[in-house]
């Protein structure tokens, strides 16, 4: 890969980021604000339709023959969806596995992530607490 071809596959993906990042703020905040904030409604909004976007450009991709680094998908899938939801990476993987026939490791993939990532946030809420409490931050 040259370099162009490197800096223009970067500056795909901070399009894209630039992008989803503030769609995600938006459609969160009209959400909860709709809603209101005792459950999580906006994150959940933006999950989900981040996990049909998701889909939907992985069937473009592979009905039109796009690698997975393909230009299209440094936009989309990495830039803005990276930055709109990593759930949709997340799902992605898991049917992924289902469609390889892999249930096993997509329950597995699936208990983990639910599983774990809660546990790394309060670990690192921890963590960061007792720090910021003996000012190390």
């Amino acid at each position: 890969m040259t370099l162009a071809e490197l800096a223009t596959d970067g500056a795909l993906v901070v399009l894209g980021a630039m992008v989803g990042t503030p769609t995600r703020f938006f459609v969160s905040g009209a959400i909860a604000r709709r809603f209101g904030e005792t459950f999580p409604w906006g994150t959940l909004v933006v999950n989900v339709s981040g996990c049909v976007v998701m889909g939907l450009a992985a069937a473009f991709a592979i009905t039109h023959g796009l690698p997975s680094l393909s230009q299209f998908w440094l936009l989309v899938a990495t830039g803005f969806l990276g930055s709109y939801t990593t759930v949709s990476s997340f799902g992605l993987q898991a049917r992924a596995l289902v469609r390889d026939g892999q249930y096993w490791p997509a329950v597995a993939y699936v208990c983990l992530s639910v599983v774990l990532c809660p546990a790394a946030v309060g670990g690192g809420f921890a963590v960061g607490s007792a720090a910021l409490a003996k000012g190390h931050f």
